[in-house]
């Protein structure tokens, strides 16, 4: 009995295999510690393996295609309705040996470790990003306490920065004063890390001649190109860009029954680094046009005298993703619509 099909339940140390024939009976189950996997792949014949998508999925998924092995990754969330009764990893590897076969299944594309690499850039990073915003609340409040409050934005901190700086002032107690200048040393080298990612992504995007097209349409910058790129290995497989705005979360959540269409907020589903980056450009986009005049978007006009703006922001993010879509898919270039006439 050769094996075709085998579910992989992959975790830090203990792995679990599930294995079938042709005719669908179960030849193989047993476990696996993580320096037998890829010895045991070896030995066997190519077939299909399916493991779900989670962390370190794509490493797993490289490996084991260098051995000759067709490897699907699926979304957990998929694989679930195939779980027998009970949650243990045996009934995990086989429900995901049952889900790979079935014709319908949405599978993730393997991503390459450059791929990875670059969204891992991209979230290093978000994370400083986010230590920013901390230190600053943290500094705020700290300051606030003590009377001292100054104006929201980059202005308003430069302000707090000084009084922190100043030894002189009164306001600010001896043993306060070193508790704020230690958030003051974190935040000044969080901000140096920040701009050092910038620049390895504008790196990086010079270097990507798909990176550089997609930086064409409006609201798409080297941040949001790069990680259009590296997000995405194979956008054919998306059958089209409205798929692909689906898998980012872009498009409304649907409750319809009866023939009767219920349509709601976006889904939220996929990829949320996208999604929020996709708005965040829609919403320059949108800040640009209402300076500029909206000449060259007449839909986006119409739609924001009767929606407001965040509505009009994800209605134009989604048509961001389909763009980059067909520019992926087929090869093209951005083009500009033509301005509407007066």
């Amino acid at each position: 009995m050769e094996v075709t099909t085998i579910g992989l339940d992959i975790a830090k140390s203990v792995f679990q295999v599930h294995g079938v024939d042709a005719s669908g009976e179960t030849v193989v189950r047993r476990q696996l510690r993580r320096g037998q996997v890829l010895r045991f792949f070896e030995k066997q014949p190519g077939c299909l393996v399916g493991i779900e998508a989670c962390a370190t999925a794509h490493h797993w998924g490289r490996e084991i295609t260098a051995l000759g092995h067709q490897v699907r990754l699926m979304a957990p969330r998929y694989v679930k309705p195939y779980v027998k009764r009970g949650k243990n990893d045996a009934a995990d590897a086989e429900a995901i040996c049952e889900a790979v076969t079935r014709p319908t299944m949405r599978f993730v594309e393997i991503k390459t470790a450059e791929q990875q690499s670059v969204l891992m850039l991209h979230r290093t990073r978000q994370l400083f990003v986010r230590q920013r915003t901390t230190l600053i609340n943290s500094l705020r409040a700290h300051l606030a306490e003590l009377g001292i409050v100054a104006g929201v934005g980059r202005n308003g901190v430069e302000r707090l920065l000084k009084v922190i700086d100043d030894g002189d002032d009164d306001r600010v107690p001896p043993a306060a004063r070193q508790c704020l200048m230690a958030l003051r040393h974190q935040l000044a080298l969080v901000k140096q890390q920040i701009l050092d990612a910038d620049r390895r992504v504008l790196a990086w995007h010079r270097s990507s001649e798909l990176s550089q097209r997609l930086d064409d349409i409006p609201g798409v910058g080297p941040l949001i190109a790069t990680a259009l790129v590296a997000s995405v290995p194979d956008p054919h497989a998306f059958k089209s860009g409205r798929d692909l705005a689906a898998w980012i979360g872009l498009v409304p959540k649907q409750n319809s029954t009866g023939g009767k269409e219920r349509l709601g907020h976006i889904s939220k589903a996929g990829n949320r680094y996208l999604r929020m980056l996709l708005v965040v450009g829609a919403l320059s986009v949108i800040r640009r046009a209402k300076q500029m005049g909206y000449t060259r978007r007449p839909w986006l006009a119409e739609l924001m005298a009767r929606r407001s703006t965040k509505v009009a922001a994800i209605a134009l993010a989604n048509k961001m993703a389909r763009t980059a879509w067909a520019m992926m898919a087929h090869g093209t270039r951005y083009r500009e619509p033509a301005p509407r006439a007066a």
